[in-house]
Parts: structure tokens; sequence; C-alpha cells
């Protein structure tokens, strides 16, 4: 009896995987957009009734993708803040802003799924909340420790943002000042701003030495949340 239950999870597994990689090759060759579940099952000579079971809706799988894609790039943030575990603060942000990077470039299409355009139509539920933290949830972890640490320079904070710093200091981070939370948040945009705009084109013949500049640009996110 167990053995045919678990034979029946491993065959679950392995199509579970299988329908999610023919969805990324749909999301690679026609957009989130036009992702179906008649064409995803047509390719896998699956009959869209059996797809359904393992996935309801154009949504779940949609969803499912996202937190896979989500997971994927906080393992590469962690890896690399680990690795870098016995640098300085500075050092530790730039390895994880690199990885995030790198990570991008391998991995085009998600990183579009999950930082590019809104998908029409489609709203993420909460269960993709925790994954999508995962890489901000990193370069706070690096400020908190600096904090204790080596300690920070203080970021600049205007009296009529204060308001604004201290809520999100208190969902994000309770214990870092709000002028740090506050300058994590737009160092955390900044740095997929500076990605998305290398992976999307916007650089062409603008920046040449696109490493170079990334790396220096995440220097100086660094510096703006107060690292040294």
């Amino acid at each position: 009896m167990s053995t045919a239950h678990g034979a029946r999870a491993r065959a679950r597994i392995e199509v579970t995987a299988a329908i999610k990689d023919e969805a990324r090759k749909q999301l690679a060759a026609e957009g989130a957009a036009k992702l179906s579940l008649r064409a995803v099952a047509r390719e896998l000579g699956m009959v869209s009734s059996a797809l359904y079971r393992y996935f309801p809706s154009r949504d779940d799988l949609l969803t499912a993708l996202i937190i896979d894609a989500y997971d994927s790039v906080g393992e590469a943030a962690e890896a690399a803040r680990d690795t870098a575990d016995a640098a300085g603060p500075v050092q530790r942000w730039i390895a994880v802003c690199e990885a995030v990077r790198e990570w991008a470039f391998a991995h085009p299409h998600e990183y579009a799924l999950i930082y590019g355009s809104p998908v029409p139509g489609y709203i993420a539920p909460d269960t993709t909340v925790p994954p999508a933290s995962r890489v901000g949830l990193v370069l706070i972890g690096i400020v908190r420790d600096a904090l204790r640490g080596p300690g920070l320079t203080m970021p600049p904070l205007p009296a009529e943002l204060r308001p604004e710093a201290e809520r999100m200091a208190a969902d994000i981070a309770p214990d870092l000042p709000p002028a740090v939370a506050t300058a994590l948040v737009a160092a955390w945009a900044q740095m997929f701003g500076l990605i998305g705009f290398e992976l999307f084109g916007q650089f062409h013949r603008v920046v040449e030495d696109r490493g170079t500049f990334f790396r220096h640009g995440a220097g100086r996110l660094a510096a703006g949340v107060g690292l040294r």
C-alpha cells in the first residue's frame, strides 16, 4: 500500500515538473500573457482535463512558476551571501547584487515574469510573498549585521518622509533605524532597475563595460544604505 502511494507521489512530482518545464518554454516563446494550459497539455500529450488535476487554472500554474522563480533567485542571493561571509559588509552586498544579476541573465524569461510587466488579469496570491522577500531579506541581513558590528553611516532622512519611513521600518525591519529602512527599500528597487535596464536593452550604446558599471552601481547602493 505504502509502495503504491510512494509511486503515485513520485509520478505526480515528475508530471508537475514536466508541466512547469513546458510552461517555461511557453514563457520564453510567447510571454506570460499567452500562457495556455491547453497548449501545455497538447505539447505533453495530455488531455486538458488531466492537466487540470495538477493546475486547476492558468493562474495556478503562473503562481507556481512565480514562486519557483522567486525561490531560485533567492537561493542564488543566499548562496552568494554565505560564500562571502568572511568579507566586509560592502563586499557581501556587492556579491549578492552580482549573484542576482547573474541569475537574471541565466533566467531572463523568469526574471521578466517576476520583475517585468504585470500579467494582464493575474493577481498574485499571498503565497508569493515569502519567496518574493528572500532577496530583500538577504540585503536586510547584511545591513543588520553591519549595524551590530562595524556600524553604519546614517543616511539622510527628510522630515516629510519620516512618517512613511517609520511605517516602512515597522513593516520590514523594526530593529533598523527608519532612515536605513527607507534607504534599503530604495536600494532594492534601484538594484532591480539596473538589472532590468541591462537585461531589456536600455543600456544599448550607452554602457559598454556593463559588469564594471553594475559593480560600481551596487557599491553606490551599499553606501546609500550606510554600509562602510
